[in-house]
């Protein structure tokens, strides 16, 4: 019989997790219905959640999207993606999206039924990302299209409404320059690593050649050389044994067993103390020769290499409309613009004040009496009076600060819950929309922690055995709520995300501020202004109640210390009730949350002021002398 508190969806979600065990061909795949992005990780996968309504969107979302994933895990082999994964970000995109086409063209060739089920999916991603409404090449991303492009030409099956739109965009583009290479993609589909040759051809083709990096099969036809050099000079009765075998462990496959590595790294010590008795000189590494182990990897910090994290794999960068669907976006954007009516005015007044002292700096400066650019009209009396006197023409100089972008980087902690939160969103808002009119890009961050009081990395840590001084033991969330690129009219809904119940958590402010300025750094602007918005230090229960007390702040200071350094991007920060001045050299603390813009738009406005005593007097520094 069944009980009232039963959820009708459950027998739904069972059916789907055995069918998509068996399309995976994994009896052990673990299957998780869940509000996060859905994904593919080792033996884990996470679908979309399905409501007790069980809406017919919910269903065939679900379906689809187990479908796709089932896939991957199917077709899809880690090792060889890895082999021939090129390492710059535009050629990586590509390739990811083009190796996503293959699997899901697989799957419309073996098990027909499927293909049906990811249009569903596909269609929403589209429609939620806005694909359907893009107009040009320059909206639409290059790789997503190229996706499309392959499971289109791979299955002959027209794509949903906004993919479709999102491949012609640059299809023409493609074609034009891929179109040899496409011709060989039915022989490549069915292997991987073939396809992987084929994915690095098409990105050479479309001119990201630079960005793959070394040719994975020239390195191994260089291995493969060694070893028979290698056999040769062991079956060889005149080898010279000891220093014949250093040389050839300084090639060393990096690849190989623990156990060989060390073998050679003794075998290498003893050859190295030989020559050294011999010549009584230090023996150096031949250029060019790799050394015998793998280079250590990167700490989590540049600014503290001390600093740990105990487990990082569950961190997340992740933009805004990736955490809720479009409808509700919208819905949290309608409340928080029902919040904030009555302060809007007042935000808009100081955003125009903003916009008009940009645009006292932007006030046209001309040069005259040219040879060429633009006709001087108000010249032309002189030539009517004289006409032997030749044209005057003028062009306009270039404004100061017109290459410049601007990070807004919020904190999205608990205790900003409620009306500082609503503020800081409509802010950023007003100000990103402002600094666009200006020709100023704005890019809006936010950052928190997927948990409560540490998430899977403190179970990871529980199940170890509670070592001492682990580090930072809770999971990243960092948000994109809107990249510099994006126009505001198009991000406008994601600010609404603030207001998403659940979302506020944690705060890790120095490895939040380190993604930040990593983000600027790779960044072509000539100049890049970095505004921290907090209500506090960095808190993360989990971390502070088993390291020191100061860790979480020690790194802040060390990050900010390391930003102020380099010099690449100029850093201040307005502090919500709570004293900031004592990290930032250039800071603010209100004490009123309804303060707020009025603090952000004159720290805005300062910097961009021509006069530096007037930067100076806003951004409270002191006049050297």
């Amino acid at each position: 019989m069944k009980k009232p508190n039963d959820n009708p969806a459950d027998p739904f979600k069972k059916a789907l997790a055995e069918a998509t065990k068996v399309m995976a061909n994994d009896a052990e795949l673990s299957i998780n219905y869940t509000v996060d992005p859905s994904g593919l990780s080792g033996d884990a996968m996470r679908l979309p959640q399905v409501s007790r309504r069980m809406t017919r969107q919910e269903v065939l979302l679900a379906r689809g999207t187990a479908d796709a994933l089932a896939l991957r895990h199917k077709f899809h082999d880690d090792g060889v993606h890895a082999k021939y994964a090129p390492p710059g970000d535009m050629a990586r995109d590509l390739y990811e999206s083009m190796e996503t086409a293959r699997c899901e063209a697989m799957g419309a060739r073996h098990m027909p039924g499927t293909a049906s089920n990811i249009d569903v999916k596909i269609h929403n991603e589209a429609l939620r990302k806005g694909y359907d409404q893009c107009k040009t090449a320059s909206e639409a991303p290059l790789a997503v299209s190229a996706g499309y492009l392959i499971r289109h030409l791979a299955t002959g099956r027209p794509l949903p409404e906004g993919a479709a739109n999102v491949m012609e965009l640059w299809r023409g583009f493609i074609e034009n320059q891929a179109g040899d290479t496409l011709e060989n993609l039915d022989d490549k589909i069915d292997n991987q690593a073939e396809f992987a040759r084929f994915a690095r051809q098409v990105i050479s083709d479309l001119g990201y050649g630079d960005q793959l990096g070394d040719d994975p099969d020239n390195q191994d036809d260089d291995q493969d050389d060694q070893a028979e050099d290698d056999a040769d000079e062991q079956n060889d009765p005149d080898s010279s044994g000891q220093d014949d075998a250093s040389d050839d462990e300084a090639d060393a496959d990096p690849e190989q067993s623990q156990e060989q590595q060390q073998d050679e790294q003794q075998a290498q010590v003893s050859a190295d103390e030989m020559a050294d008795e011999e010549t009584g000189e230090e023996t150096e590494m031949p250029d060019g020769e790799a050394p015998l182990e793998p280079p250590a990897p990167m700490p989590p910090s540049d600014a503290d290499p001390d600093y740990r994290v105990y487990l990082g794999d569950h961190d997340e960068e992740i933009r805004a409309e990736d955490l809720a669907e479009p409808a509700e976006l919208e819905r949290l954007r309608a409340y928080l613009d029902q919040q904030l009516e009555p302060l809007k005015g007042a935000v808009n007044r100081l955003a125009n004040k903003l916009q008009r002292r940009l645009q006292a700096q932007q006030n046209r400066s001309w040069e005259f009496d040219l040879e060429e650019g633009i006709l001087d009209a108000g010249r032309l009396a002189r030539v009517v009076v004289s006409p032997t006197t030749p044209l005057s023409f003028k062009i306009e100089k270039d404004t100061e600060f017109r290459d410049t972008v601007v990070t807004l980087l919020i904190d999205n902690s608990g205790s900003m819950r409620g009306r500082p939160i609503s503020i800081a969103a409509i802010c950023a808002d007003v100000l990103a929309r402002t600094l666009e009119r200006c020709n100023v890009k704005v890019e809006i961050l936010g950052f928190t922690t997927r948990a409560w009081k540490g998430g899977q990395a403190r179970e990871v840590w529980l199940n170890d055995g509670r070592p001492q001084m682990p580090g930072r033991l809770n999971d990243l969330r960092h948000i994109i709520y809107k990249s510099a690129d994006a126009p505001m009219r198009r991000t406008r809904p994601n600010l609404g995300l603030m207001m998403k119940e659940g979302l506020l958590k944690e705060n890790i402010d120095g490895e939040a501020l380190e993604w930040a300025h990593r983000r600027m750094a790779a960044r072509q602007e000539s100049r890049k202004i970095l505004m921290v918005i907090s209500d506090g230090a960095p808190v993360d229960d989990s971390t502070l109640s088993v390291n020191p007390a100061n860790y979480l702040e020690k790194h802040l200071r060390d990050v900010i210390a390391m930003v102020e350094k380099k010099k690449i991007v100029e850093l201040l920060a307005i502090g919500i009730g709570h004293d900031v001045t004592r990290y930032y050299n250039r800071a603010v603390t209100i004490t009123d949350v309804e303060q707020l813009a009025g603090a952000m738009t004159e720290q805005l406005a300062a910097l961009f002021d021509s006069d530096p005593r007037a930067r100076a007097r806003v951004m409270g520094i002191k006049k050297a002398g």
